[in-house]
């Protein structure tokens, strides 16, 4: 049976290290680094941290209906197997190379390097605010997040997504293996230097977007507003029912288009016969 710890305030540095099994609700913890470092099989409900380094080296962890404050920065690294749901969390640099996380219905007021080299994730229902969500992070299954901010998922591996929102400039850059269902993306330069990305039913509005890919495709895919795509791309496969304003020296493969307004190959040492080019409706 788990120890009860309840409307308790804790101050001081490593308030509870190591503690194990214990159920703590409607609790605060102050200024004070690191209180649960190094902690086990702990359900936090209606918690409020305060300061740094809140939950290190920890696992098992589930929380709910809690606040990690602003300065509880830095404050989920190298913990394995946390649930949290329902809360809000405002602290930049709040996952490092943590493992199996799971956040529902959470918002982010300042996601500034966060989630950065983590594994075994799956969010659902997250709203982001900040630049480099993500970053360095694998096997990422994702439902409804909203992001704003720059460079998300930056050097990521084997991400799905779903019903999503990235307002982003370098959004999946460097990354391998994408697969984005449903979802609408603006920014500038979308997904360069990525290796393997599928975007199926999805909004793109992108400066100079979807270029240096090897392995892109699109299905029933917009494109709005967007120039200069796909300039060294390879092994491209791509149904756009859109117009697009331009594409640029694609190396190789298939592109079925609504439109497009400015086809362009001043390269010569690109071979325009290894990428064919269906245009459905042609633009005085």
């Amino acid at each position: 049976m788990n120890k009860k710890i309840t409307e308790e305030y804790f101050e001081g540095e490593r308030s509870l290290f190591k503690e194990h099994d214990a159920d703590i609700t409607d609790t605060t913890f102050g200024e004070g680094e690191s209180p649960l470092k190094e902690s086990r099989n702990i359900v936090l409900n209606d918690v409020t941290f305060k300061w740094k380094y809140p939950l290190w080296y920890a696992k098992n962890i589930k929380v709910e209906d809690s606040v990690f404050a602003t300065m509880s920065r830095s404050g989920i690294w190298y913990t394995d197997n946390i649930e949290i749901n329902n809360s809000a969390l405002q602290a930049p640099k709040l996952f490092r190379r943590a493992s199996n996380i799971k956040l529902n219905n959470v918002h982010f007021s300042d996601a500034e390097e966060t989630l950065w080299s983590c594994k075994d994730i799956d969010l659902k229902n997250v709203q982001v605010n900040g630049n480099y969500f993500g970053m360095n992070s694998e096997n990422i299954r994702v439902d409804n997040l909203n992001v704003v901010g720059n460079y998300v998922f930056d050097g990521a591996k084997n991400i799905e997504v779903h019903n999503s929102t990235f307002v982003s400039k370098d959004a999946f850059w460097n990354c391998e293996n994408v697969t984005i269902y449903d979802s609408k993306i603006s920014g500038e330069y979308l997904a360069w230097n990525t290796k393997n990305i599928t975007l199926i039913n999805c909004t793109i509005e992108s400066d100079q977007g979807l270029c240096y890919i090897d392995g892109l495709k699109m299905i029933n895919c917009k494109l709005l507003r967007t120039d200069l795509a796909f300039e060294y791309c390879s092994n491209i496969d791509a149904e756009i029912t859109t117009n697009v304003m331009s594409i640029k020296n694609p190396i190789s493969g298939s592109i079925k288009v609504k439109s497009v307004d400015n086809l362009i190959f001043d390269d010569p040492e690109i071979d325009q016969n290894k990428t064919k080019i269906e245009v459905a409706e042609k633009v005085n």
